[in-house]
Parts: C-alpha cells; structure tokens; sequence
C-alpha cells in the first residue's frame, strides 16, 4: 500500500478511495484494528436456550464456538485446539457436555478449559499444566435486549455506551415485541464483495432503492420509494447509521386472514410500547459498526462475515414475536425468505451490485479511484423526537461516520 489511510480515505471531504475494498494488506490490518476493537455479533439468546448449547460462527475470519453455559451466562472461545490447531468443533450448532477435538482427544469443557489429554501421564510425563492450555478465551461478552455480542478488546467501553444514541434505533427492532425470537435456521451465502459494501450500505444508502429495487417494488406491489419519499437518516460518531422514512411504510408481511387480527392488535401494543415515532416511522436499514445489521419491516438480521478483501459470508435469520400464532411466525419467516435471504428479491439486487462493484475493482486504474460520499455534506444538524445527529434520507453523512470510524481505528484510535 502506498498511501496512508488518512490519504485513501477523508471522511469530512466525501471521499474514499477504492483501494480500501481490495487491498490484500489492507484487509489483514482491519482484522486486528476493526474486528479485533468492536463489539461483534454472535448469537441471539433464542438460538442457546438450554445449558450446553453451542452455535459456531467468526469474528472477523477467526472460528469461535459461543456456548450457553447455564445461569443466563454465556461463554466464547476460539474454535482452535491448543495442541496443533485442528478445530475444536466441527459442528455447525448443537448441545454438548464438552468438546472434543478430532484430531487428538483433547477434551475441552463448555467454558473452553482443558479438561482431559490422553496419555497425559505416560507421554506429558504428568508435567502438561492443563490450566494454561484452554482454549482463546473472548474475555467480554454482554446479552443486550437478547442479542448477545463479545469484543476481544479491553479498552472499548460497555455495549451499551458503544451504540450511543444507536440504542434508541436499536430498540425499534429488538425490544418491538415483550419476547422476541429467532425464527427458524440461519440463511448461509458467499457474496464477491468486500465487507464493507453491504455494511455501509445499510447504515446510509437508502438512494439505491428507487433504482436498484425498481423491479422488486413492482412485484411487491407497491411505489412507495419515489424521488419524493420523506425520511430521516442517524449517523453516529460510532460508525453506526439508518436511514428510515417518514411515510407509514406498508408492512410487506402477507400474514392471511387468520392473523391480520393479531397483527393489528400488535402494531397497537407496538405504538403503546415504542411510541409512535420508532413503531410507525423507524422502519429503515440500520448497522451497527462494523457488520451487523437489520432491516425493520422484513425482520430480518444478519452480519457480513469477511473472508478476505474480496468475498463475505452473509449469516442472516429472522426475528419475531415469541408471542404470536404461528401463522404469523410462519409469515414473517416466509415473508424475510422471499425478501431478503439467499434468494430473496431485494437481496439478489444488492448482491449483484456488490459482486460487480468488487469485480470492476479487479482493474488496477479501477482501484486508483475515489468514491464519491459529498451527499448531504455539510446539512446534518438535529430533528425533535429523534435522538443524534440527523440529516435528509437522501445523504451520505452516516456513510462518512462509519469511514470516519473506520479510520480511527485503523490509525490506532479508540473509542
């Protein structure tokens, strides 16, 4: 890399430079400087119910194993064998007493400490000091409104002083209902993009929709996204973004005759709950910096695993009422496939544009480029009735957040 990260990307300007989505040595920094000083996603509660269920999933491109271990506490650790590396579980979820590594018999307990090594006594001689051989703990996790997330760092403050103002716009997903839970397996698929294109994404660009999803409003038999659509976005010095309108957006969720009694009844219990502001107007996209985002009004979330400069690991799931019927739980569930899931409608949108971006990224001119963020810049200021710093639907000023995030911790800055 020959320019600095201050050169490639000036947030205050609106520019980014395209080199920070493709640069091999760029990717290895943000693993140590972005995921290794976040707060990431790792499991939502309703996935780990019971004592001794485990889920395996990464932060950042490292393997770790999140495991329920009783009490309402939950652990993390890296999914990597202390004796040769060979992973620890090879599962994708399932309930367990303890792990024990295929390769080997290294024998690991629900908190990740060595418990058992074979011929301990005759080949370790009875000198191997199990207590220093556990596996890589996460040394801080936190459950937050049932999503439970953990950092490898020690300085970033706790979860909820991260979000900052974020957890107002948080909570109008994740506390819309008394019990919330996840609905159904996790949708697994590999975009050609770099990480930060879909993260981004969703914490600023609502422009993209009256273009891109054209064809996907059509089918789903609406106009609403116009030129001419009112909405608000937050942008947080966290990295954090939405953008929602102010429109009563239609609930795209077909629930059947069956249950539009009990959707009605909800969305009421929703104003009463949330106020009408986050339950009727705060259904946009939102990120929370650096992958982890959610969409209200589909009920989908998910987060944008990296695996390498130039390919993600999309992991998302669907959130709903505990309390509902289950033709509605059904119907939302149905409802985020069609929409945003592997093969969802919108989802293929978005997919493409980000695999064709990252393609044309492959030109050496192409990486030479800037981007432009100018949009809004300069107009954000405050609006009554919605916490932190507010602009125009129609702006980048939260796109310029998470790149100013981003480049303060790339040059070594905390939080």
């Amino acid at each position: 890399m020959s320019k600095t990260y201050s050169q490639l990307v000036d947030p205050d300007a609106g520019r980014v430079g395209a080199a920070i989505y493709a640069d091999e040595d760029i990717y290895e920094a943000e693993m140590d400087r972005i995921f290794g000083q976040s707060w990431l996603f790792l499991a939502h509660q309703s996935m780990l119910p019971k004592r001794g269920d485990y889920l395996t999933t990464t932060m950042g491109d490292d393997p770790v194993v999140v495991v329920n271990k009783g009490g309402g506490e939950y652990a993390a650790f890296m999914n990597q064998c202390r004796h040769r590396g060979m992973r620890i579980c090879r599962a994708d979820q399932g309930n367990a007493r303890a792990f024990t590594c295929s390769y080997h018999g290294w024998v690991y307990d629900l908190q990740g400490n060595l418990t058992q090594v074979p011929h301990e006594e005759d080949g370790y001689l009875s000198k191997l000091d199990k207590g220093r051989m556990g596996a890589t703990q996460v040394p801080r996790i936190v459950c937050f409104r049932g999503f439970v997330f953990g950092t490898w760092s020690s300085d970033l403050p706790d979860f909820e002083e991260y979000l900052g103002d974020m957890v107002w716009y948080f909570d109008s997903f994740a506390d819309r209902w008394e019990n919330n839970e996840v609905l159904g397996a996790a949708n697994r698929w590999t975009i050609d993009c770099n990480w930060k294109f879909p993260s981004e994404q969703f914490a600023t660009d609502v422009y993209h929709a009256e273009t891109s999803h054209v064809s996907a409003l059509i089918a789903q038999g609406g106009d609403w996204v116009t030129a001419e659509t009112k909405g608000l976005q937050f942008s947080s010095p966290g990295g954090h973004g939405t953008g929602f309108y102010l429109d009563d957006a239609p609930d795209m969720t077909d629930y059947g005759d069956a249950a539009r009694a009990y959707r009605a009844a909800s969305r009421e219990r929703e104003i009463e709950r949330l106020g009408e502001h986050r339950a009727v107007h705060v259904r946009g996209h939102n990120t929370v910096f650096p992958n982890f985002s959610f969409l209200i009004g589909t009920n989908t979330f998910r987060v944008w695993q990296p695996r390498g400069p130039h390919q993600i690991e999309v992991m998302a799931w669907t959130l709903g009422d505990a309390d509902a019927p289950d033709e509605v739980k059904d119907a939302m569930r149905r409802n985020a496939l069609r929409t945003f899931s592997a093969g969802g409608i919108f989802e293929a949108e978005d997919g493409e544009n980000w695999a064709e971006i990252q393609d044309v990224l492959k030109g050496r001119r192409a990486r030479r480029s800037d981007f432009d963020f100018t949009m809004g810049l300069g107009a954000a200021g405050s609006e009554e009735g919605f916490p932190g710093r507010i602009s125009n639907i129609y702006s980048e000023e939260a796109g310029r957040a998470f790149y100013r995030r981003w480049l303060e911790l790339m040059e070594g800055g905390q939080q």
